[in-house]
């Protein structure tokens, strides 16, 4: 849509010059800000692609409900530094208290607990693969749940195809041999909670007055609230604390889940969400990189070429959306990571 204003009526009054072009150092802070965006969108990739890894290292030491809590406190920590430094008020209402319990939950506590367990049986690089079919699941739901969603044949061949590529990840043609199927049913069980979640957020959380730093911050805290409940009815504390499982749990909240939000909504609010969403493609990329090169995960030829086949379908089921409908939702809360 075009954002000039409509033409203004003939006037006998000469036209004004055109303003002069910008000067050296305009340019360059134009051309400073087009590469920050930039830099920070590449940051989220890494960061978000680096969480399965940090999950592998966690889990190898501390049981994986810690590593979900653990990850939970501290990125609510850092959204709650956010919060002080820009004077954010938290969010009013107990129904809206209610909502961000359940988009807690779904967006948050289950996939994260759900990713933790997996990776306890699958490499990390299957798990970054099963995140990428989070877009999948949601056009299947969205089509059911979203009216204003309709399905189009370039979005039924993309969820066609994405799904081909799944079947080739997971080796389908020698009967699923060697794949643990508890830890796989897991993590894509986890890639399904999150269009669960962001389609509960649209319908109840849209449209709210508060922040988008009000609500996640509040939804995270509810999430570690529920971590908190839960952690002690299925394991014991800690009797050691590693050093480095721990420090992976610590950049695990800090960077994957708190300032990553910060970095989501920063391009968001710079570059529009179509862009911003574009990192769900560079996630199991990276997450595959750093299981093969620093874990000395396995990798065999159908693990990469039916992640691109899976990327390509995903790819596919968003093209052709409305902008309207994509800038209507509601904020999302780590829309892409594990």
């Amino acid at each position: 849509m075009s954002t000039a204003p409509p033409s203004a009526p003939r006037s006998a009054t000469p036209t004004p010059a055109a303003p002069a072009a910008p000067t050296a150092p305009t340019v360059l802070t134009l051309r400073r800000a087009a590469l920050d965006w930039r830099v920070r969108f590449a940051v989220l990739a890494l960061i978000w692609g680096f969480s399965f890894l940090l999950i592998k290292v966690g889990t190898q030491a501390y049981a994986p409900f810690h590593v979900t809590f653990g990850r939970l406190l501290f990125g609510t920590a850092v959204l709650a530094v956010a919060m002080a430094v820009k004077r954010t008020a938290l969010p009013r209402g107990a129904r809206t208290w209610g909502h961000l319990a359940v988009a807690g939950f779904l967006l948050n506590a289950l996939p994260f607990s759900l990713f933790a367990y997996a990776e306890l049986t699958i490499p990390s690089t299957l798990a970054g693969i099963c995140n990428a079919t989070s877009p999948l699941w949601g056009m299947i739901l969205s089509l059911v749940a979203l009216s204003e969603d309709r399905p189009t044949r370039r979005r039924v061949a993309g969820l066609g195809i994405g799904f081909l590529g799944v079947l080739t990840v997971l080796g389908a043609w020698q009967g699923f041999s060697g794949l643990d199927v508890t830890g796989t049913a897991m993590a894509l069980l986890a890639s399904l909670s999150y269009p669960v979640g962001w389609i509960y957020v649209r319908r109840t959380l849209a449209g709210r007055g508060e922040s988008h730093l009000s609500l996640t911050g509040a939804q995270l805290f509810l999430a570690t609230l529920q971590l908190a409940a839960v952690t002690p009815l299925f394991t014991s504390w800690p009797q050691e604390f590693p050093v480095l499982p721990l420090l992976a749990v610590v950049a695990l909240g800090a960077l994957g889940t708190g300032l990553a939000v910060l970095l989501q909504y920063g391009i968001v609010a710079e570059v529009g969400p179509t862009t911003a969403q574009m990192v769900t493609y560079f996630i199991p990329v990276i997450a595959t990189a750093a299981g093969v090169t620093l874990l000395d995960e396995r990798l065999t030829w159908n693990t990469p070429v039916g992640a691109l086949i899976v990327l390509a379908g995903a790819a596919l089921t968003q093209s052709g959306r409305s902008t309207q409908s994509t800038q209507s939702r509601a904020p999302r809360t780590e829309r892409s990571q594990a």
